[in-house]
């Protein structure tokens, strides 16, 4: 259902914008993002959700996180099944500082992402850095097991 690689990715347009990854807490070392799962939208996404999408993107690369935000919450207005769009939220909260935020949202991902591995992996990514974010290593490095875990079958 979602590709691996594409032109989506969300990812390179976090870090352009100027995101930090939240540092790495005592006993939690982040995977590096080259070897982070990269997902995208799924060919079923609507096409004005694909745009609102690419909007966020630039926008996000242009360091307004903030409209990058709301621009995703159009396109879960119109879409709010889809778990990518929860994803992309999750990691737009997560750079903007609001880690308890990006944890449920990631989790919202996950509950809408059955069968994704791919998807859920990157979740648990996000809750980790959340977690850590927030000063709970040990949440951090469960969450990291659980994402290891889902990406052991790559």
């Amino acid at each position: 259902m979602r590709r691996v690689a594409g032109w989506w990715l969300l990812v390179p347009w976090l870090l352009a914008a100027g995101c930090a990854v939240p540092p790495a807490e005592e006993g939690f070392t982040p995977v590096p993002e080259a070897e982070r799962p990269v997902v995208v939208p799924g060919r079923d996404t609507p096409p004005a959700v694909r745009r609102l999408i690419a909007r966020a993107r630039e926008a996000a690369r242009a360091g307004r996180l903030d409209r990058a935000e709301a621009l995703l919450e159009r396109a879960v207005r119109i879409d709010p099944r889809n778990p990518v769009l929860w994803h992309y939220m999750a990691r737009v909260h997560l750079h903007q500082g609001r880690a308890a935020r990006a944890e449920g949202l990631a989790a919202k991902s996950n509950s809408l992402a059955r069968g994704d591995r791919l998807l859920q992996e990157a979740n648990w990514r996000v809750i980790a850095h959340a977690r850590a974010a927030r000063g709970d290593a040990a949440g951090a490095r469960a969450a990291e097991a659980r994402a290891e875990a889902l990406g052991a079958g790559r």
